[in-house]
Formats: C-alpha cells, sequence, structure tokens
C-alpha cells in the first residue's frame, strides 16, 4: 500500500529565491508519515499518553528537483521494512503531475518515553503496519 498525502507550498516554506529550503523537505515527510499512522486509526498525541513516540533514528535524502513556491505536491508514504521496534519508509516527494523531486528512506523506531530506549511496537500498531505494507 502506498500512502499519499498533498501538500501546498507555501511562501513560508521557501528561500529569497522561490525555493523550497532543503529542511523543509524532512517537514513534509513528517506529515505524511503522521497522517498515515492517523489513516490506520493512531493518534501520536493518544502514544505520547501512553508514554510512546516514534522517534526517526535515521533519514537519508536525496534532492533531484527543487519545488517552488505555489507548487501541488504528493508525499508518499510505503512502509518498506518492519521490525519489532522499527519501521523502515521509503517516501517520495512529486509533482502532482509525477516529476519526482525527492525520495527518502527514514528509519523510526519506537521508544518508551520515560527511558527513551526502543521498545516493541504494540502489537495492534504492528498488525496494522503488517497490513499496511
Amino acid at each position: 500500500m502506498i500512502f499519499e498525502f498533498p501538500v501546498r507550498v507555501y511562501y513560508e516554506d521557501t528561500d529569497a529565491g522561490g525555493v523550497v529550503y532543503h529542511s523543509n523537505y524532512l517537514n513534509f515527510y513528517e506529515r505524511a508519515r503522521t497522517e498515515f499512522l492517523r489513516s490506520l486509526g493512531f493518534e501520536q498525541d493518544v502514544l505520547l499518553e501512553q508514554g510512546l513516540a516514534f522517534v526517526v533514528r535515521r533519514c537519508e535524502l536525496d534532492y533531484l528537483i527543487a519545488a517552488r513556491f505555489n507548487d501541488q505536491l504528493v508525499v508518499t508514504v510505503e512502509v518498506e521494512q518492519l521490525k519489532r521496534a522499527s519501521v523502515v519508509f521509503k517516501q517520495k516527494i512529486s509533482t502532482i503531475d509525477g516529476n519526482l523531486l525527492s525520495s527518502a528512506q527514514v528509519v523510526v523506531v519506537c521508544v518508551a518515553l520515560e527511558a527513551m530506549k526502543p521498545t516493541a511496537i504494540p502489537s495492534h500498531i504492528l498488525k496494522e503496519l503488517q497490513r499496511a505494507s
């Protein structure tokens, strides 16, 4: 399953030349992962209340073509690998007409907030992630 999340580039996302500032791609990827989890029925604020969080352990990005002010983009999320305490996401940002702008591989780890140590992904979440992969 490939989850798609639409994003429009706002002026605040760009540098003085109207090009999306490089770190904002990370924000776009993060929003899409959050909405992906929401689409599976999991709200991150509820997880926080339960003492759990998904934190980024590793992120590898490729920038291919610059996004610009007012572009309409599609950010995709795909579960590439699922382990006991981590998920590897494959993500892409494209224009709405299909031009690939950026790709990323993001490793996210489930942590127990109190100790900030990796912990097993709860079984009900793991089950939905398996179904979505």
